[in-house]
């Protein structure tokens, strides 16, 4: 697999991308924080361009199955690289305005773009090498968070926030010339529904029969809400803790902790994967998640307030990475484009309620109170889709085929 150029391109385009992606963000708080005094105001100019890249959704699905995925992705790197033009005039101009054009722009361009490298990540490596080259992809994307957000910290210290974003935009700019020396196989498997007409060429909702018709698909997707009910507000928890240790330090602590053992559960899931099935990995570390928020009721002791984010970390490190390869070897490869765009609405949305939802029960019930019920409810609803999937097995449905 390492000696495949592509996977080196895709490596190393997510590695660029997600430098310039996290140094945008950090300038577009920035940007906010001068321009903008209310809160509310921000999570609302941020919500824009989240509903703009949901509309877009099922259309960047449709078109990524229909159309060539490096096609696709050279389209949406492009129209990345356009839309950083905004920001400097927003910058320029003192608009808000601007900024809401570029994340406008910048959310529909990831609605099509991320979809598109998902779909083309399952056409680059074996079957077999899918878990690895998922793992590693993750751990690349985690290290581009962390050094993003660094650089860009120290960056405007030094420079000013337009030479921030013309940094991003060289970031971008350096994603696209990668892409263009990306080389994937995309051959048709001749697949047909009933009418005759390939099923690129039909609609975004006939896209859930065949995710219903793979029950561990289904299965899988749902489970991937439950590490969204820690990641949502992830930031509103980290700042509860450290108010409630009364220490700064310990945000430092925390977000190293979980970016580590991230990193390391995304290392390690190849070897678990030689030992254990994926389910056996997805249901276990379901219930490490599980266990990792009710320990946050333990939030006011240091050493337990990061220990339980070492282990949400490890967790979510090897959860994610098995689940992408689940969907991206029992999808059929021609509904690859739909299956993720719908994915990634899916998450977008999910991870925005949960935002929300986060912040009310913090100063409804409180952290330690909120974490308590979030794990019950992870551990809960994992154990349904246990008693679930044995009750399958007894019965000897078809898991990981489709279904007649």
């Amino acid at each position: 697999m390492w000696k495949n150029k592509n996977v080196w391109i895709l490596l190393a385009g997510e590695f660029v991308a997600g430098l310039g992606l996290w140094i945008g963000i950090i300038g577009n708080l920035e940007f906010m924080q001068d321009k903008i005094p209310s809160d509310f105001l921000k999570s609302l100019i941020l919500a824009v361009g989240l509903l703009a890249g949901l509309a877009v959704g099922p259309l960047a699905g449709k078109i990524t199955d229909q159309v060539s995925k490096k096609t696709v992705m050279l389209v949406a790197g492009f129209v990345r690289i356009i839309s950083v033009g905004f920001m400097l005039l927003a910058i320029e101009t003192g608009s808000v305005w601007w900024m809401i054009i570029f994340l406008v722009v910048t959310q529909i361009s990831a609605s099509f773009f991320f979809p598109a490298l998902q779909a083309a990540i399952p056409l680059v490596v074996k079957e077999k090498d899918l878990l690895q080259l998922n793992g590693a992809y993750m751990n690349v994307s985690s290290l581009s968070r962390i050094m993003g957000t660094a650089v860009a910290g120290i960056f405007l210290v030094i420079m000013s926030l337009s030479m921030l974003y013309i940094i991003s935009l060289l970031a971008y700019l350096g994603l696209f010339i990668l892409t263009i020396f990306l080389t994937i196989d995309e051959a048709k498997t001749g697949e047909t529904n009933e009418d005759g007409a390939a099923p690129a060429s039909i609609g975004f909702k006939e896209l859930f029969p065949v995710i219903k018709g793979v029950p561990i698909v289904l299965m899988t997707l749902v489970m991937t809400l439950i590490p969204l009910l820690f990641l949502g507000g992830f930031n509103l928890l980290v700042i509860n803790i450290s108010e409630l240790q009364d220490s700064s330090s310990i945000k430092s602590w925390i977000y190293t902790a979980e970016g580590v053992s991230f990193m390391l559960g995304a290392f390690f899931v190849k070897q678990l994967s030689e030992k254990f099935s994926p389910h056996t990995i997805l249901f276990f570390f379901s219930f490490c998640i599980g266990i990792s928020q009710a320990m946050l009721y333990f939030a006011n002791v240091p050493i337990l307030s990061i220990a339980a984010f070492l282990l949400f970390g490890f967790a979510v490190g090897t959860f994610f990475p098995t689940a992408a390869t689940i969907f991206q070897t029992k999808v059929p490869k021609d509904f690859h484009g739909r299956f993720f765009s719908f994915h990634n609405m899916l998450e977008r949305l999910i991870y925005q309620l949960m935002l929300l939802l986060t912040g009310f029960m913090l100063d409804a019930v409180g952290l330690q109170h909120m974490t308590v019920m979030f794990g019950a409810l992870s551990l809960t609803m994992t154990t349904i889709f246990y008693v679930k999937f044995r009750q399958l097995r007894q019965v000897k449905l078809p898991l990981y085929e489709k279904n007649g």
